[in-house]
């Protein structure tokens, strides 16, 4: 496996030796932006998946990150433990969707590092970005009374397979940063959740006036009697990003959002206190219970 990963084209940021312990990087100009993500057997992925589907859930995962950061993603570090009823081309699979995924979005894989172990197969992604500019980066605690709350895409369902494969939306980060939004968070957890603790971070409230159902939750709650908005709100891996805005920069951008991302939308709107208010679809406003989601621990 060494002498496989020995003979892979150095990659173009290395500016140290090729397969020494650490990777020497090239100089960036810009702030740099890193993140850690874990992707875990039985976890966060079956252990039938295919080792092309968890390098692009591993990978997607990271990225997602760095999108809620409006950072252009640079380069990845991969560790893997995996137990010996893994082969080789197993790994190598694996090692090389994590490469090709990372490229397709600008970065390259330049370090890492190899384990085996009973199991479950354990796969950690660290991904290092560059932040533009000079403004103050997204956060979850920059929200604001009075800013609108976008979403860039709908939400529920994802365990049809979106949960595997996740698509970062790192453009999307990006051109909101640069329009003006000042808190981002990827959808991870539970569209409900994530909101709340962006209410929580940024000490203010949120109204939520419109929940964007995926066409997944629909399917879903005709097989297990959910509703769909349930799972829209609670279901998480989404990885779409919620971003708040001042009004007058959504109205400057927002002809240009309909030309490039028609589907980021205006969903709830910031108060000053009393945490996630949710509307249903007969018009009744509610507290969110805390209920649902993905709680870690």
């Amino acid at each position: 496996m060494h002498g496989w990963l020995a003979s892979l084209e150095k990659p173009k940021s290395i500016k140290g030796s090729a397969n020494h312990d650490a990777a020497v990087l090239s100089p960036c100009a810009s702030r740099r932006a890193v993140c850690v993500d874990q992707t875990i057997e039985s976890v966060h992925f079956a252990s039938d998946a295919s080792p092309a589907k968890i390098a692009l859930k591993a990978v997607g995962r990271a990225l997602s990150d760095l999108a809620a950061t409006a950072a252009s993603p640079r380069q990845v570090l991969l560790s893997l433990s995996a137990p010996t009823s893994k082969s080789n081309r197993w790994m190598r699979a694996l090692i090389t969707g994590v490469r090709q995924r990372a490229a397709h979005f600008g970065a390259e894989l330049v370090a890492g590092d190899l384990a085996c172990a009973p199991g479950p197969v354990h796969v950690s992604i660290t991904a290092l970005g560059a932040l533009d500019g000079q403004r103050k980066a997204p956060g979850r605690d920059r929200a604001r009374a009075g800013q609108l709350v976008l979403l860039t895409g709908p939400t529920g369902g994802s365990i049809r397979g979106r949960h595997l494969h996740i698509e970062p939306r790192v453009q999307e980060g990006l051109w909101l940063y640069r329009h003006g939004a000042t808190a981002m968070m990827d959808v991870s957890d539970g569209l409900a959740l994530d909101l709340s603790r962006i209410c929580s971070q940024s000490q203010v409230g949120i109204d939520l006036e419109r929940v964007r159902v995926h066409r997944d939750a629909r399917w879903l709650e005709k097989r297990d009697g959910r509703l769909a908005i349930q799972h829209a709100l609670t279901d998480g891996e989404d990885h779409e990003l919620i971003a708040t805005m001042n009004p007058s920069d959504w109205k400057r951008a927002k002809p240009r959002a309909a030309r490039k991302f028609p589907l980021i939308e205006v969903v709830g709107v910031v108060r000053k206190t009393g945490g996630l208010r949710v509307i249903s679809e007969n018009g009744e406003w509610s507290s969110w219970t805390g209920r649902g989601g993905w709680l870690h621990g």
